[in-house]
């Protein structure tokens, strides 16, 4: 008979996805994450079947909190004015009390890149051009660009939005919103 499990799973990913956030999926070891977890390895290697299953799970756990932002832009019907908000709502989402986290796809794409597990790179990119899609919607609102001109905006926004979430980890506040507004100037 199994065991009943002594945890909820939703909570134990969200702790194990804000540990791969702060310190990137090759720096947190199994160790780190039954402390972080409350669990034991015998626990994460059943329900989740490996450190990458964990980490996989968390991506979930990160797009369903990224959810508000990304529900916001799906209904925003202000064109590139509504994705400017989502890149300054963005820097908020990101950090947490004065820790500036960035975005967990982003850290784990740049840390891991080529050597990234195949199912990792796929999960990334999906939830990357999920993204890019709610740009091209948004651009979409102004009925005067050719969609090349918008699929190559959309390129150029979701490129952009890469380097903001690796820059929000260093740079000021003030120098971000300049950032962004350089970003909309260029449109």
């Amino acid at each position: 008979m199994a065991r009943r499990k002594e945890y909820i799973e939703e909570e134990v990913i969200e702790k194990a996805m804000n540990l791969f956030w702060l310190n990137g999926y090759e720096s947190t070891s199994t160790r780190m994450l039954e402390k972080e977890m409350g669990i034991n390895q015998f626990s994460i290697y059943s329900s989740f079947g490996s450190k990458e299953g964990v980490f996989l799970e968390s991506l979930k756990c990160y797009k369903k909190k990224l959810g508000l932002l990304t529900d916001k832009l799906k209904v925003s019907a202000n064109g590139k004015e509504g994705i400017k908000q989502y890149f300054i709502d963005f820097i908020e989402f990101s950090k947490e009390n004065e820790t500036k986290k960035g975005c967990l796809v982003t850290n784990a794409v740049n840390e891991l890149g080529g050597s990234a597990d195949s199912l990792i790179m796929e999960e990334s990119f999906k939830f990357t051009n999920e993204v890019r899609n709610l740009f091209v919607d948004n651009l979409k609102f102004d009925t005067g660009k050719s969609e090349e001109t918008i699929e190559k905006q959309a390129n150029y926004l979701i490129i952009s939005m890469l380097g903001l979430s690796m820059a929000s980890k260093f740079f000021s506040r003030d120098q971000l919103d300049d950032y962004i507004e350089n970003v909309f100037e260029n449109l």
